[in-house]
């Protein structure tokens, strides 16, 4: 089986965050071609000096397409995948109305499989190579989740949610079940080929302090592991958790006190944070995962950007379907300009395709492995098709430079606008 492929096209690779160098630009380079070998890239640079290298590689033209870093999303609720745009509840009536009955399937280990399935399929199209997904209460909707990828060769990062209170019957663990299925699942699953697991408590208001304190413990055992949750999503839940936490000073204490505030960590939404809040995530290096189209479809708030990194914040880049309304990464970037449009701080291209590879990479400690093209990473690749549609083709015809051509693909691009994808070296 052919393994050494050379890709010729606009390779973007990134040399540092372009939220701290002098312009977004700057920290980008564009090479003509990248060279793959084994699964993990070479290098990128000239089409002759990749030749060079792999003189035997099978070559693929993609002429004036962009080759980039997959994209990677942070946060996602796969379970959801069959439930996504459904119509017009607030947070937790969504959860009561449409999550929760839809979750409850998942005992099924078959209709897990099936739903794994169908959302690898629907993010594969839409260049989407790497996930952090919740999973539901069952042990089963891990299962299948990890064996779907394990299938395709993902890297994926999934966990068990745990629920012991506020839930409706058949959808609630305990605090000794929750710190035992996800004990044993950790060691059935995480650092099998690409796959890792997440301690995952859904929220502050679904867990008692007895099973956040169970998750803290367990994390405490594995903190090679990251922990996922959701914080300070919307105005009435932040109420309702200072109702069911009346001595936390904030909504991120409820995770504090019970040693679920770390390095590994990664908070959802993280919209309305107070100024502790702030700090003590800076302090710990905790990662923020903003996710734009749920946020306006469910009308949770407007997340601060440009404040968060201006303060030094590790921020990554979701969909989080089925809240969010769209599988495709390019939405959520398009999303997320429009988010800080109205924060009064639009984003760069390159910025936006950052948050999408490797910022959220770097979210998931993962940066030294995916979501960007340099020599050693695994080589999940997007190849975009810069006039994907007619609307799109007008527009970047009349582009001054690449940025401006690639900036109208992320305002108005689907899936129509990938051209390929590359999982660990292998096209799909």
């Amino acid at each position: 089986m052919q393994s050494d492929f050379i890709l010729r096209g606009h390779v973007l690779s990134y040399s540092a965050s372009p939220f701290v160098t002098g312009t977004p630009e700057e920290a980008v380079t564009v090479s003509a071609a990248v060279a793959l070998t084994q699964g993990r890239i070479l290098d990128c640079g000239t089409f002759e000096a990749m030749q060079a290298l792999l003189p035997q590689a099978e070559i693929i033209d993609h002429g004036a397409k962009l080759i980039l870093a997959g994209f990677v999303d942070a946060h996602v609720h796969y379970p959801q995948t069959a439930i996504i745009a459904s119509w017009g509840k607030r947070l937790i009536d969504w959860l009561n109305s449409y999550t929760f009955p839809e979750e409850m399937r998942f005992g099924d280990a078959a209709y897990a499989q099936e739903i794994s399935e169908r959302y690898l399929d629907l993010t594969l199209a839409n260049g989407t190579t790497t996930v952090c997904s919740f999973a539901t209460i069952h042990p089963e909707s891990v299962d299948a989740f990890f064996t779907a990828a394990q299938t395709r060769g993902q890297r994926v990062i999934t966990g068990k949610t745990c629920m012991d209170r506020n839930a409706p019957d058949g959808l609630r663990d305990t605090a000794q079940s929750a710190y035992d299925d996800s004990k044993a699942l950790i060691e059935r699953w995480h650092g099998v080929d690409r796959l890792e697991y997440a301690i995952t408590p859904r929220f502050s208001p679904t867990s008692t302090p007895e099973q956040l304190a169970a998750m803290g413990a367990l994390w405490s055992e594995h903190p090679e592991c990251l922990m996922q949750t959701h914080l300070s999503e919307q105005l009435d839940e932040i109420d309702w958790v200072k109702s069911l936490f009346p001595q936390a000073r904030d909504y991120l204490d409820t995770y504090e006190e019970f040693g679920l505030l770390g390095a590994r960590g990664l908070y959802g939404h993280a919209i309305h944070l107070e100024e502790r809040e702030r700090h003590r995530l800076r302090e710990y290096g905790a990662a923020l995962v903003h996710c734009p189209t749920s946020n306006t479809f469910i009308g949770s708030g407007l997340f601060d950007m440009a404040g968060l990194m201006a303060e030094g914040q590790r921020i990554g880049l979701a969909t989080d379907t089925g809240g969010g309304s769209s599988f495709s990464m390019l939405r959520t970037m398009a999303a997320a300009y429009e988010i800080g449009q109205l924060r009064g701080r639009p984003l760069h291209a390159a910025e936006l395709i950052w948050l999408a590879t490797q910022g959220s990479a770097t979210a998931l400690r993962m940066e030294d492995k995916i979501g960007n093209i340099a020599p050693g990473m695994e080589a999940d690749l997007v190849v975009l098709d810069l006039s994907s549609t007619p609307a799109i083709a007008q527009r970047s015809a009349r582009a001054s430079d690449l940025w401006e051509a690639v900036f109208s693909t992320l305002m108005m691009g689907d899936d129509r606008a990938i051209a390929e994808v590359w999982i660990n070296g292998a096209r799909q």
